[in-house]
């Protein structure tokens, strides 16, 4: 049952709903107001269009009521300061060791989980190590296992750099796959769904972005989803991720050791202008 009801009282009949419903299941009932017949309701995506898209928020669908949701009109953060943002994020690689407040964490998580995905099929987990204790731990389980094969000359082809990077941990304790990062957080989906891949790294954009404007550093670290994923399979394992389950990144994040000042400047933007001319060409034809 997806439970979707209309406020007799409030309902403006605009039929935005209906227009906006994917599966286009919502059409007039006997009553004259929106409403989806029973044997539509297995076809719901369970996107929340028709709820989010009610000028008067007379839908409710899922157990879901507009006055538990925030209105959008005038909410949306200024485009200066949304640009600022994306030009000035940067990838922090030096991170105080002090632990983040468990509420910030679970909002941050939160937040990147209403992340689109494939088909609405919201299946991304989110595996986080929520404190730099855990986080030491991982890291000492995978330079040791890193170090039993570097000693018996068995990393696989094209992973030789971390046989530098566990030599660079016994000389220096410098820590160059987890960067001593206080928090770690890996992105997976079960490799069934229309697109685990790209609903991984969605969510882990919208992850990035929401840290850095609550003043949380984060990294991008290819380094330790290779040695987690690729080279030592079985922390997989001991993280809890899933055998059916996609890989899709990994993210070291917690509060900044250093602050950059300004925005940098990248570009000219690679764009290529697809089509060019073919109306002109057509309409000549």
């Amino acid at each position: 049952m997806i439970d979707y009801m209309v406020n007799r009282q409030t309902c403006a009949l605009c039929g935005a709903c209906m227009a906006d419903c994917l599966a286009r299941i919502i059409s007039l009932g006997e009553d004259g107001y929106p409403a989806v017949a029973q044997n539509k309701e297995g076809s719901c995506f369970h996107c929340q269009h028709c709820f989010a898209i009610c000028p008067t928020g007379s839908v409710s669908i899922l157990g879901l009521h507009a006055s538990e949701s925030r209105p959008l009109k005038g909410a949306f953060p200024d485009p200066v300061a949304l640009e600022t943002l994306i030009r000035g994020r940067r990838s922090v690689r030096r991170f105080k060791p002090d632990n983040l407040d468990p509420a910030l964490i679970q909002r941050l998580l939160d937040v990147a989980w209403q992340a689109p995905t494939g088909e609405n099929s919201r299946q991304v987990r989110l595996t986080v190590l929520d404190s730099h204790d855990k986080v030491v731990q991982l890291r000492e389980e995978v330079i040791a296992g890193l170090k039993r094969l570097v000693n018996a000359n068995a990393l696989p082809e094209g992973a030789g750099i971390f046989a530098n990077f566990v030599s660079f941990w016994e000389k220096h304790r410098a820590d160059i796959i987890f960067r001593d990062a206080p928090h770690l957080l890996i992105a997976s989906a079960p490799q069934q769904v229309a697109s685990p891949l790209q609903d991984c790294m969605i969510a882990l954009s919208s992850f990035d972005l929401f840290a850095q404007a609550n003043g949380v550093g984060t990294l991008w670290n290819g380094l330790a989803k290779f040695a987690m994923n690729d080279i030592l399979p079985e922390t997989r394992h001991r993280l809890g991720i899933p055998d059916d389950h996609l890989f899709g990144y990994a993210m070291v994040f917690g509060k900044p050791a250093l602050h950059y000042a300004r925005t940098v400047k990248h570009g000219p933007a690679l764009i290529y202008h697809a089509m060019e001319g073919s109306s002109q060409k057509a309409s000549e034809n």
